[in-house]
C-alpha cells in the first residue's frame, strides 16, 4: 500500500515538475507548482514527519502557491505578451543530458551510503509537539529575532513600493 502511494506521489511530483517546465499558460504552471508542493507534503507524510507535512501544507501550499496564483492572475499575462523562445526545447534536452550523469552519481552514492535498515527513532520524534517543544524551549530567541527581521524586511518592501513618484505635470 505504501509503495503504491509513494509511486502515485512520485508521479504527481514528476508530472508537476514537467508541467512547470513546459507550460506556456500561467494558470497551468501554477497548477503544476501546486501538484509539486502537495506531492512533497505527501512524501513528508509518508515519512511520518507530521511537522514537516503540516509546514509544507501551510507554508508551501497555503502561502506560496496562493500568493503565486494571485500575482499571476493579477498580472494577467496573455500568450502574445510572453517572449518567443524558439530554442526552448533543445535547451531543456541539453540541460537534462548535462544533469543526468550527476543525478546518476548522486543516486549511486546514496544507494551505497544507505544502510539496509534505518535506526529506530524515539517515540514522538518529528511530531508537531516535539518540534514545538524544541523550537520554543531552545530556539525562542533566534525565532523572535528572525520574526523581527522578517517584519523589518516586509516594512522596507512596503515603504519602497509605496514611495511617492514625482510627476512632471507641465508636459
Amino acid at each position: 500500500m505504501l509503495e503504491t502511494l509513494f509511486a502515485l506521489l512520485s508521479f504527481f511530483l514528476l508530472a508537476g515538475s514537467v508541467t512547470i517546465l513546459l507550460a506556456r499558460d500561467p494558470a497551468l504552471y501554477t497548477t503544476g507548482f501546486l501538484a509539486v508542493m502537495l506531492a512533497v507534503a505527501g512524501l513528508f507524510g509518508l515519512l511520518d514527519q507530521s511537522f514537516l507535512f503540516l509546514a509544507q501544507v501551510m507554508v508551501g501550499v497555503g502561502a506560496v502557491v496562493v500568493l503565486t496564483t494571485i500575482v499571476i492572475l493579477t498580472i494577467n499575462l496573455k500568450e502574445k505578451e510572453l517572449p518567443k523562445e524558439p530554442t526552448r526545447g533543445p535547451w531543456l534536452v541539453l540541460g537534462a543530458l548535462v544533469i543526468a550523469p550527476f543525478g546518476w552519481m548522486l543516486y549511486r552514492g546514496l544507494v551505497a551510503a544507505t544502510p539496509d535498515h534505518f535506526p529506530v527513532l524515539k517515540e514522538g520524534f518529528g511530531t508537531v509537539q516535539a518540534m514545538g517543544s524544541v523550537l520554543f524551549r531552545d530556539w525562542v530567541l533566534p525565532f523572535e529575532i528572525l520574526s523581527l527581521l522578517l517584519l523589518a524586511a516586509m516594512l522596507g518592501a512596503i515603504i519602497i513600493g509605496k514611495k511617492e513618484q514625482s510627476y512632471d505635470l507641465e508636459s
